[in-house]
């Protein structure tokens, strides 16, 4: 959040003594950190024709999405096995709220299929990664359920369009890709097994050959999006051998020739959060499915839309994180305790900083990871494919614990309504928590980013370089400044390279991706402050980088307090309305 949210549109700032909440901003316009960062990365002239519509989806966030998701979250989806005569026949039920949220995620704006073909929101082309990316953003800030369905088709149509024939394409993809709610069909992945989740190899789903197609047995315990109509799967082909390297990837229909497949829904799951979204158990009876791609290498192929997750994940989180920081800050503005309003308070604003400094990060690496997965797919640059190969675990695996804990503080600095259900603080404090298990837990991602991104696919010195490139870029910002990001960056990625070293070592792999995280937000805060700075003369985000140095690189002795009137000094600089001076920056940078 480069500049405060105007809180013009907010209700009750001056007629209740309970602060008011997000309702009546626009989490685009009041947005200036948000925006200044699509300046950075998209084209101006693409940027001038998506403006009206991420104005629209930050004014729906922030009101009409909102109330959807909250009804949504309060009436869960209900399996029915049977239609009122007793024949059987499975069906959801899913709350009118819900309904709505889908028609404008995938009816209205195309979220599902922006990256895959042109004619959405009527640009010639398939969108950037970073524009579909910041509808994201301002999607999930309302309703993080429905980003499962939205990210699961999206990947689901990535893998037909790699990996399946031309008659598959033929067959599945008009109809996925539409945005006539009336003929779309939504995507799923069905994965976890109780046998295996992170384990994927110990899968017992088993795949027999039939004619042209496999007929599929097993079962699949945690299915999200339950009912989609197109349904990515993991299978082992009768005879193959055991582990990941038996797996075969398969395309499964909901319904066959209008009836159902052989496959059903035993129960909806009873989850902490996402309840807007039905996540099953499903039983596969024989069900029809068709292979992608090489029948000895689904494990591998299934792990290539894992890039494509895991930014979606991270972008989730950051929506969350993001939301949590709208309300806390409508709080700190208007909030009147002890004669004076939060934003007064020395420890409130402090608590404040901290949750704008993990934002803001959170941010940066998601531009970042999905520019570098954009230059990859579109224009095959290895450097951008090895550097996006290890930001996006490392965007995943900080980005959803710190959503955890951001969301937590938001909480906390609206007191006790935010812990009361009618106020959005709960909802997002459970929704947070799913991020850090979907794709993967913290800990295999912390596996998956040093042993294998960097130990096995050497992306680390890629990693490096490309950091050392936006740094060379921010050419308006003294060297003295730059030099010790590029100390940083180099000593993050020396560390996960010796962690990755030996398995011995595995118990540092959470700390040497944390690191990467760190020296890389400092670093790209530093490259965006120096652009945008040269766009409208404002280096706050400087003073953002100055302050992942303070408090998360630099060694800190915990018993010797630090200088509080220059803490103090940046508050009012990064709480304030007026752009931040290259010199009032550089005089507080001092690291």
């Amino acid at each position: 959040m480069s500049q405060p949210i105007s809180l013009d549109g907010a209700r009750g700032a001056s007629a209740s003594a309970i602060a008011p909440d997000t309702e009546g901003m626009n989490f685009f316009t009041d947005d200036r950190g948000f925006r200044d960062l699509l300046e950075a990365y998209l084209d101006p002239r693409l940027l001038r024709y998506l403006s009206p519509y991420l104005d629209r989806m930050g004014r729906l966030a922030a009101n009409d999405l909102d109330q959807w998701a909250r009804l949504a979250d309060r009436h869960p989806p209900r399996l029915h096995s049977r239609d009122r005569f007793g024949n059987d026949h499975q069906w959801i039920e899913y709350h009118p709220a819900y309904q709505e949220l889908t028609k404008v995620a995938f009816g209205d704006f195309g979220m599902h299929a922006m990256s895959h073909r042109g004619g959405v929101l009527g640009w010639p082309r398939p969108l950037p990664m970073v524009a579909k990316h910041a509808f994201t953003f301002l999607f999930n800030q309302a309703e993080f359920g429905l980003g499962c369905p939205i990210n699961v088709s999206d990947s689901a149509i990535h893998l037909i369009r790699r990996y399946g024939t031309e008659q598959l394409k033929k067959r599945l993809l008009e109809r996925m890709l539409t945005q006539d709610m009336r003929r779309l069909w939504q995507g799923a992945q069905f994965m976890t097994e109780k046998e295996g989740g992170s384990d994927v190899g110990r899968s017992t789903t088993i795949a027999r050959k039939e004619g042209n197609h496999w007929r599929v047995h097993g079962e699949k315990w945690f299915c999200s999006n339950v009912d989609a109509d197109v349904v990515c799967l993991l299978g082992r082909p009768q005879g193959a051998p055991a582990g990941t390297r038996g797996l075969g990837l398969f395309v499964m229909p909901r319904l066959v020739d209008g009836a159902p497949n052989h496959y059903r829904i035993v129960r909806l799951k009873d989850k902490l959060g996402t309840r807007s979204m039905a996540s099953g158990e499903v039983v596969l009876e024989g069900a029809l499915a068709w292979h992608l791609g090489s029948l000895d290498r689904g494990f591998v192929q299934m792990t290539d839309m894992l890039n494509w997750s895991r930014l979606s994940n991270g972008v989730k989180s950051t929506a969350i994180m993001r939301r949590a920081l709208h309300d806390a800050n409508a709080v700190l503005r208007s909030r009147v305790a002890f004669g004076k309003t939060l934003d007064q308070l020395p420890l409130a604003r402090r608590q404040m900083m901290k949750m704008m400094v993990t934002s803001e990060q959170a941010l940066s690496m998601s531009f970042f990871a999905a520019d570098l997965i954009e230059r990859a797919e579109t224009r095959g640059d290895e450097d951008a494919a090895l550097t996006a190969r290890l930001a996006t675990p490392v965007l995943k695996f900080r980005a959803t614990r710190d959503a955890r804990k951001m969301t937590g503080d938001a909480m906390e600095m609206r007191g006790g309504c935010g812990y009361i259900e009618e106020f959005v603080n709960p909802r997002l404090v459970r929704d947070a928590h799913l991020g850090s298990i979907w794709e993967g837990t913290s800990n295999i991602v912390a596996i998956d980013a040093i042993q294998r991104a960097v130990g096995r696919n050497g992306c680390g010195g890629a990693y490096q370089a490309t950091l050392h490139r936006r740094l060379d870029e921010a050419i308006n910002v003294p060297a003295w400044f730059r030099d010790v990001l590029r100390g940083y960056v180099d000593r993050s990625v020396e560390f996960a390279v010796q962690v990755a070293k030996t398995s011995e070592r595995e118990v540092h792999c959470r700390e040497a991706v944390t690191n990467l995280y760190h020296a890389a937000s400092a670093a790209l805060l530093t490259w965006e402050g120096g652009r945008i700075y040269a766009m409208r003369g404002d280096a706050r985000r400087l003073l953002f980088a100055r302050l992942v140095v303070e408090h998360e690189l630099r060694p800190h002795d915990p018993l010797v307090s630090g200088d509080a009137r220059v803490e103090s000094r940046i508050a009012d600089l990064l709480l304030g309305d007026a752009p931040v001076s290259m010199a009032d920056a550089m005089e507080l940078a001092p690291m």
